[in-house]
């Protein structure tokens, strides 16, 4: 063959090359400069790196969420095929939304072309870009769905070792990111001593929001590197089997039921109020009030982060914002990484931006020192008994702490699901019957039954007593509404030095050389030898010490509940009784439920919902 002739299918490509690339500068030249940097595949891939060993089953699936938005999806995608995956199989699917239905009449059969023309463009692109790392799906929707649908039914795990990575297509990731999920899903889920059921996932975004109205700034020291955080974050958001597969029920069961994700006090219900089924983080957010559970973010300073939001024209925005935060990359490191601590050293955060103690669990006497040293408050505590009390009774009197901002106190009772849950969430706990195993002398007296609620708070009081501090006793049967009715009572006549409800388990201990001196271990035994005698009416604490320090050094003095609060019982209630000042409501422990439930609400002190869990979340600033 001659020269000419080899030459001339060559001229013909380069000259058909040339022609398409005109044509395609000359009808969209932005769509080009998008296109030229095309993904990076695993064959060609030159920054491999050797991971450590996960589960044998692991998987994570991208699930990138897309709509109209070439140019950013194009950005996308390009950060997300540059980043490290070492040797890893990485799946990728795309999800785009389709347009919304569009009149054909008139004008409208214009912006449908158009419509359609943008979406086909968006479809090559996507169908052209090469995936070197696993699996690459495509799903392109029939119809609109919006951002909830998008989310929502982007992912149903299919075993406990499958992650999900959700990404919006505004958003840009570091080259670092998967190295730094992969090592926190090592650390955090498969190491079983760093794991809590309470983590739903991770956020690589750089936390900026606090949800609860009048809550802390989000201020972080600058060893903080991980740190925990009740809310979800929609800019890279990793996701855990588990706790995903359940809140996917948990919405359903509520959707069908017409149940709205209304909470109170939240700024994400004035958007779900506003934007509707639009938006899915107010459900999630719900779901996650309900169940305690916490996200884990970053904390990399100088507005750092391994995926950053351009915040385009969108849903979310009507006009670009530009990115929010700083790319962090290799160059840019001044710290290791992938060093993570163990999850005890880890703060944790409600959505108030409120740190929070989870599984404060006292079993013996040793432990209860330094828990009553956490929860103290100018040196008193509240023990509150859940002896013979509702789960109802006792939440909503949790939500009432909560709006009077009132965090001083220990709650005590036999062990139970209950009990465990509310330590979970982070209130400091007593396990009644654990606590009084540990104590040696308990087990020679022989005690048990119902002298266990006395014996025990009496202990504690004792406690509270050694290091120096003063305490009140409270039970199920009284909801304070008011925070200033504790130091109301004990400020009333400071010469006494303990204070006795006459009808309720109503007791205040100041701290003094006198309830020192008289507040021993013979003084308590004494207290649980005469339990015995005393009908079902008399057995409780204030009763006791009426009965006993009669005769003592220690002045007492007996608490008419009605001097402060009112009571309610089935022969009649006064529904004004509270508009005179009153602070506090009692009831006696024969009253039933729905009685105390339907009283409370009509005075509207009922701050729990049917699944009894606060109505609002109440932001104090620290």
């Amino acid at each position: 063959m001659s020269p000419q002739r080899r030459l001339l299918p060559l001229l013909l490509t380069l000259s058909l090359t040339a022609l398409l690339f005109l044509y395609s500068y000359h009808h969209n030249s932005s769509l080009q400069l998008i296109l030229t940097p095309t993904s990076t595949s695993k064959s060609t891939s030159t920054h491999f790196t050797p991971f450590s060993p996960l589960s044998p089953q692991f998987t994570l699936t991208i699930k990138l969420l897309s709509f109209d938005r070439l140019e950013s999806l194009s950005r996308c995608l390009r950060s997300l095929a540059n980043a490290d995956y070492g040797t890893d199989r990485v799946n990728l699917h795309v999800f785009i939304d389709h347009f919304k239905e569009i009149n054909v009449s008139g004008s409208g059969v214009g912006v449908v072309d158009q419509k359609l023309r943008e979406s086909q463009k968006i479809l090559s692109f996507v169908d052209g870009f090469s995936w070197g790392f696993g699996e690459k799906l495509v799903h392109y929707r029939t119809g609109n769905v919006g951002l909830q649908a998008q989310w929502l039914e982007a992912w149903w795990p299919s075993s406990d070792d499958e992650f999900a990575f959700v990404v919006e297509d505004d958003l840009e990731l570091s080259r670092l990111y998967y190295k730094f999920l992969r090592e926190l899903i090592l650390n955090y889920y498969y190491n079983s001593s760093n794991y809590s059921p309470l983590i739903y996932g991770a956020s690589l975004q750089r936390p900026r929001f606090v949800p609860g109205k009048h809550g802390n700034k989000l201020q972080l020291d600058k060893e903080t590197r991980l740190f925990l955080y009740q809310l979800v974050g929609t800019w890279g958001q990793l996701l855990f089997p588990k706790p995903w597969k359940e809140f996917r029920l948990w919405y359903d069961m509520h959707k069908a039921k017409g149940i709205k994700p209304i909470l109170q006090g939240m700024v994400t219900t004035g958007w779900y109020k506003k934007l509707g089924e639009r938006i899915w983080t107010p459900w999630f957010i719900k779901f996650i009030h309900s169940r305690g559970y916490f996200n884990i973010y970053t904390n990399f300073q100088r507005e750092r982060a391994l995926s950053v939001s351009h915040r385009d024209a969108g849903v979310n925005y009507g006009k670009t914002a530009g990115p929010d935060s700083n790319l962090i990359d290799a160059s840019s490191l001044d710290f290791n990484l992938l060093e993570m601590g163990g999850l005890a050293n880890l703060k944790w955060y409600d959505f108030c931006f409120r740190e929070v103690i989870p599984e404060r669990i006292v079993r013996n006497l040793h432990q209860l020192g330094s828990v009553l040293y956490s929860v103290q408050k100018h040196k008193m505590f509240i023990l509150v008994s859940m002896f013979n009390s509702s789960p109802a009774v006792i939440k909503n009197m949790l939500c009432h702490f909560e709006r009077l901002d009132v965090q001083n106190f220990i709650l005590v009772g036999p062990k139970s699901d209950f009990l465990l849950d509310l330590a979970i969430r982070g209130h400091a706990v007593i396990a009644a019957d654990e606590f009084l195993v540990s104590i040696k002398d308990y087990k020679l007296k022989g005690f048990g039954g119902f002298e266990t609620d006395i014996l025990v708070k009496s202990h504690v009081i004792k406690k509270g007593l050694d290091l120096g501090y003063s305490s009140w006793v409270i039970d199920g049967n009284m909801l304070p509404i008011n925070a200033d009715v504790f130091s109301d009572v004990s400020e009333s006549d400071p010469s006494y030095d303990i204070y006795a409800g006459k009808d309720s388990e109503l007791v205040f201990v100041r701290s003094s050389s006198a309830t020192v001196k008289i507040w021993v271990d013979k003084f308590i035994y004494k207290i649980a030898d005469t339990m015995a005698s005393l009908t079902d009416r008399q057995r409780h604490l204030g009763y006791v010490l009426s009965k006993f320090l009669l005769k003592e050094s220690v002045r007492i003095k007996k608490v008419d509940e009605l001097s402060f609060g009112v009571k309610v019982g089935e022969n009649g209630f006064s529904e004004t009784a509270l508009e005179v000042g009153k602070k506090a409501v009692f009831w006696s422990s024969e009253t039933s439920f729905s009685f105390i439930q339907k009283k409370l609400e009509d005075l509207g002190v009922w701050a729990i919902d049917a699944e009894f869990l606060c109505t609002a979340v109440i932001c104090h600033q620290s």
